[in-house]
């Protein structure tokens, strides 16, 4: 097992009637709740389950039936990827239950339906998405997907405007923010693994080695990064902006060409917007300097690169114009209140208003996009995306490009003017140019 992290080792209180669940267990228990007996059909003898957890967390299994499948997911009392050495309390599916519904109720059609939840177990079970993929996945493979920048935009504008103080009224946003700012233990893991670790000699950090040596220690050596990320952390632990997912990431959306689903969201709380739409940009980036290290021959991947920033530039935009639509048509809560510009003269002053709401968060999001993409390099969990590049040296090469791009974003979000300024910037350093 790694090592544990420097987080807070949070008490963990496992009620009795708690127990972890295996392929022989879960048969039994689910045919005790009618709902899902029906969707599944026939009886326990005619399922199949499988555990096909594959995350760092928690047990997720697959249970199919002569009528159908879903997905039974349940939490852990500690880290799966480290052991019961680092012990995690099991309120996290709770958490993630509340998200999966409000996220629904916000942006339909996006999430995995949900079918039941044990509060006791801390079980949930939910539409197995079929036949859809994991999107990194599908990536590293070269598969584009047509529909998804405007359905993770939709999804990215409607859960995080809906959740705020522009459309709430204040007591709804902060007896809301009270609720999910509970979930502390996964918080405490983002403001370690993304803010802290990975700029420090840390036990639970691993990279590329001994090719990203220099790389890292450079890292540890830049006080003016250290400075700006803590700044990124300082906005991660003090803004409530919204009800975020937490962990956004192309890992956590499901995908078919057409159909796009967000799921797990058991890190969500109430943070910083930019926080989640910076993570799905900053994924978008990694895969894009990945790809050099999937090129085969006769296919060297440039079409696919442009497909991806392309489709950076897309999420962005997109969401800004649905950001900019909720604002003018749907702002109801206490945040820069509609009646303050009711006179028709003065409505240009509450655009200008949006406009620098909406620099100040995109300045936001490329920055937490760039410390992302230094986690991924240097911290406890990578991604696939360059793991799975099989040449140590082309890997490194890959990572390092990302890592120079990361800290560029992390140090230079305010100078960045639009989207195509980022993916230009991306472009220019993959292929070796400098930027000016």
């Amino acid at each position: 097992d790694k090592p544990m992290t420097d987080a807070v080792l949070f008490r963990v209180d496992v009620p009795p009637t708690y127990r972890p669940h295996d392929a022989a267990s879960l048969g039994p228990y689910l045919a005790k709740v009618p709902d899902v007996t029906n969707r599944l059909g026939g009886s326990p003898e005619d399922w199949s389950i499988e555990e096909v957890g594959d995350g760092n967390l928690n047990l997720v299994f697959i249970v199919r039936g002569p009528a159908g499948g879903l997905v039974v997911k349940q939490a852990l009392p500690y880290v799966r990827l480290v052991g019961e050495s680092w012990p995690l309390p099991l309120e996290r599916a709770f958490f993630e239950h509340e998200a999966l519904i409000e996220h629904a109720r916000h942006a339909p059609g996006l999430g995995p339906a949900v079918y039941h939840y044990d509060g006791a177990l801390f079980l949930i079970v939910m539409e197995f998405l079929e036949p859809h993929i994991v999107m990194r996945r599908g990536m590293i493979e070269g598969v584009r997907y047509p529909g998804f920048a405007d359905s993770i935009s939709r999804y990215l504008a409607r859960t995080l405007f809906f959740t705020s103080d522009l459309a709430l009224k204040a007591h709804e946003k902060k007896a809301r923010a009270a609720l999910f700012n509970r979930n502390v233990s996964l918080c405490n893991i983002s403001e370690q693994l993304i803010f802290t670790e990975p700029y420090i000699l840390h036990q639970n950090n691993w990279w590329t080695s001994p090719e990203l040596d220099g790389d890292a220690a450079a890292i540890r050596a830049d006080v003016a990064l250290k400075v700006a990320v803590s700044n990124l952390k300082y906005k991660f632990l003090t803004e409530t902006q919204a009800l975020l997912h937490g962990d956004l990431h192309t890992g956590s959306v499901m995908v078919t060409a057409q159909d796009t689903r967000i799921i797990d969201p058991e890190f969500a709380f109430y943070g910083p917007m930019g926080f989640d739409v910076g993570a799905m940009l900053g994924n978008l980036l990694l895969n894009f300097f990945s790809q050099d290290g999937h090129a085969r021959d006769g296919d060297d991947r440039a079409d696919y690169k442009a497909w991806v920033l392309d489709t950076t530039e897309a999420v962005w935009l997109s969401f800004d114009k649905a950001f900019r639509t909720l604002w003018h048509d749907a702002r109801t809560g206490d945040a820069y209140p509609a009646a303050l510009f009711e006179i028709a003269e003065q409505a240009i002053h509450s655009d200008a208003l949006h406009d620098g709401y909406m620099r100040a968060l995109f300045r936001d999001a490329l920055g937490f996009a760039g410390a992302k993409m230094i986690r991924r390099i240097l911290g406890l969990a990578h991604n696939i995306d360059f793991e799975q590049i099989p040449d140590k040296s082309l890997r490194a090469v890959c990572e390092r490009r990302a890592l120079q791009f990361g800290r560029a974003l992390v140090l230079g979000a305010g100078e960045f003017t639009d989207i195509a300024e980022v993916t230009r910037a991306a472009r220019d350093l993959a292929s070796g140019a400098e930027r000016a």
